[in-house]
């Protein structure tokens, strides 16, 4: 049976788990929590660089602003989508006021801006909050799962 690797949104540390053990709620072996919470994952530039270096699922990450009106009402949304998506799909939210170096090392220019990752690269980007079915649509259309 082939392992793969989950990174914890509580202590960050990398889990192996069996594939077939995705749905039966895992927890981490180092801090005990669950390693899907249906919530989305906040990042900093450290939890950023494990997140995409020793995850198996695909990441999407929502770069926001505390100040910005289209971002808070992307939130709930982005929060639904994690409640729906996870494990196939592991969601983030970088504070771009707070995480300058994040938002600049990813070259955000607006916000909201969704990155996908796969694998630890880059593979779409999407500018502007969205209604769930057309995120939904968007991640389908981008290859990483069939919603």
């Amino acid at each position: 049976m082939p392992t793969i690797n989950i990174t914890c949104p509580n202590c960050t540390a990398t889990n192996r788990l069996l594939v077939d053990r995705l749905q039966d709620n895992p927890i981490c072996g180092a801090c005990k929590d669950p390693l899907y919470s249906g919530t989305p994952m906040p990042l900093t530039q450290q939890s950023a660089e494990k997140l995409l270096a020793n995850n198996y699922t695909p990441v999407l990450i929502d770069c926001w602003a505390p100040w910005c009106g289209p971002c808070r009402t992307f939130t709930p949304i982005f929060e639904q989508a994690a409640e729906e998506l996870e494990p196939k799909l592991r969601l983030a939210k970088v504070d771009t006021q707070t995480q300058t170096n994040l938002a600049s090392q990813w070259g955000i220019r607006s916000i909201p801006t969704l990155l996908l990752f796969k694998d630890g690269k880059e593979i779409a980007r999407s500018s502007g909050a969205m209604p769930l079915p057309q995120l939904k649509q968007w991640l389908k259309m981008q290859g990483v799962m069939d919603i």
